[in-house]
């Protein structure tokens, strides 16, 4: 029935989750009740990524092949539980953006066909100073996530001789992020300054198969190095979200040497069951990335 509720106790709080046989994925018969099952299950490993910061959600209410809209603005009729974060809005000023800090609230997104959780580089708590870089990696077709195994292998190398150590993930859909972690102070136009220095670097080495310009009209064939993520205002898929994708792919933490298997050809994609076991086989990755302290060469 079309409205039914169910109740739900998920840790301390009470749920009411809402028309669960709902297929949100169709090529896959994946429904709402196991997307929402997958954020409860991953929210432990989640959480440690996401839970100090302010939250943008993706909504699909009618499944991936239906409309979407992105919702920075917590919604009002939020749980009273659930906290909110100040975060930067769209003209100056503020808005107050969710703030995912406990398995319910993932729980709660989820229900609300919030299928990908999208997280800024600062922590609620100091928005202005960013504790990681990115470097998102998008291939323009014909390049493909092979291709962009082989740059992240690249970037990887290259920071390495600056002393520094960076984490890959997927992105769940066509492409790769790599991440700095830094934990210790720094601007997001730093940030933003050293990534773009890297990225025209590469381009420069490479220009048949790497490009730092944001124009549509440059990228085909290339991977397209998005240093411009770094933005006070911009946010990157976080790990372990779920994509709305044909198939449930999600954002997903790698090991090096599976990046150098993908330069090679191997598949890349993961989709929520894998996820959920590789987590209970190899614990989180991407977990240095919360804690490993490291700095940006100063600009020049």
């Amino acid at each position: 029935m079309v409205g039914e509720k169910t109740l739900v106790e998920v840790g301390a709080r009470s749920l009411a989750l809402t028309n669960l046989d709902k297929v949100l994925y169709p090529d896959e018969g994946f429904t709402k009740a196991e997307v929402i099952g997958y954020y409860a299950t991953i929210a432990p490993t989640m959480l440690t990524h996401i839970a100090d910061r302010g939250i943008t959600l993706r909504r699909w209410p009618d499944g991936v092949d239906g409309p979407s809209f992105f919702e920075k603005r917590c919604p009002s009729h939020r749980p009273e539980w659930l906290e909110v974060a100040a975060g930067p809005g769209d003209r100056g000023g503020s808005i107050d953006y969710c703030r995912l800090s406990e398995p319910a609230a993932l729980v709660w997104t989820a229900n609300l066909a919030a299928l990908e959780i999208h997280a800024p580089m600062a922590r609620a708590a100091d928005i202005e100073s960013p504790t990681m870089v990115v470097f998102d990696l998008d291939p323009g077709t014909p390049a493909t996530i092979v291709d962009c195994a082989r740059v992240a292998l690249r970037i990887r190398d290259l920071l390495a001789d600056l002393g520094l150590q960076c984490w890959p993930k997927t992105s769940g859909s066509k492409g790769m992020q790599l991440y700095v972690p830094l934990n210790t102070p720094h601007t997001h136009d730093h940030a933003g300054q050293f990534a773009l220095a890297v990225a025209q670097l590469l381009e420069k080495q490479t220009p048949r198969t790497v490009t730092s310009l944001m124009k549509k009209s440059l990228r085909p064939g290339k991977v397209f190095v998005d240093w411009s993520q770094n933005s006070r205002h911009k946010t990157t898929i976080a790990p372990y979200s779920l994509r709305a994708r044909a198939r449930p792919t999600v954002s997903t933490p790698l090991r090096w040497d599976e990046v150098a298997e993908g330069a090679d050809g191997a598949d890349l994609v993961f989709v929520a069951g894998d996820v959920v076991a590789r987590v209970e086989a190899v614990g989180d990755l991407f977990a240095p990335t919360t804690t490993l302290e490291q700095a940006l060469p100063k600009p020049a």
